[in-house]
């Protein structure tokens, strides 16, 4: 039997972050160096790991999400390998390498706690959304960790004069540097964001990326205040 099992063993550890299959996360846990975690994500953990819900520094930056929504988070501190997933969603690692990324909160599953991030509004969308839609800007030396409905596509803007429209509820993440607004979409109505009923896109133009996911459903929309 041990046999038969011996290819789903864990790979030799390589990076802080990587993937173990699809759908979950390995994490090279050290003293000193915490990883902030969505609540419910650790699936299993060797060596000595805790695990602290909502730690101080969560509910500061927290305070100014002024939906009261989002990802609630933990701080997981310790040395070992902590294995995170989230209901099988894929999981997709990014290292930042002093770059920073623009997340949907319902597709962030962990990142270094070391990293600078916060809560901030996308401009542009207000008309479009009613007060407009909240993102978590993450950014720095380090790793993150976001899932997706299924496997991601990720586009390339170009840094053209072109734009590359999303569906709100298919979207995941962004390069922060991009200009973003809402258009209108009357005509695809029907085509465009099933999973919201709304009727308009976000166009994004600028030199970056956007990651889409090939689901629409309802649950993994961007946040939206009305």
């Amino acid at each position: 039997m041990t046999q038969q099992l011996a290819g789903h063993a864990p790979a030799p550890v390589t990076a802080r972050m990587e993937n173990h299959g699809n759908h979950m996360l390995k994490v090279a846990m050290q003293t000193g160096n915490d990883l902030l975690a969505r609540v419910g994500s650790m699936v299993a953990y060797e060596g000595f790991v805790q695990y602290e819900p909502n730690p101080p520094a969560v509910r500061q930056i927290a305070k100014d999400w002024m939906t009261g929504e989002g990802a609630p988070l933990m701080k997981c501190s310790g040395d070992g390998l902590l294995y995170l997933a989230d209901y099988g969603a894929n999981v997709v690692v990014i290292n930042l390498g002093g770059d920073g990324i623009s997340v949907n909160a319902t597709n962030l599953l962990a990142f270094d706690a070391h990293l600078t991030w916060g809560i901030e509004r996308v401009k542009g969308l207000a008309k479009f959304a009613g007060q407009g839609l909240w993102n978590t800007r993450i950014s720095g030396q380090g790793w993150v960790a976001l899932t997706s409905r299924g496997k991601p596509i990720v586009v390339d803007c170009g840094g053209g004069e072109d734009e590359t429209y999303v569906d709100p509820d298919a979207l995941v993440a962004w390069s922060p540097n991009l200009k973003v607004k809402g258009k209108r979409s009357f005509r695809a109505q029907s085509l465009i964001g099933r999973g919201s009923g709304e009727a308009y896109q976000m166009a994004f133009s600028g030199q970056g990326i956007v990651v889409v996911q090939p689901s629409e459903d309802s649950t993994d929309r961007l946040r939206v205040r009305g």
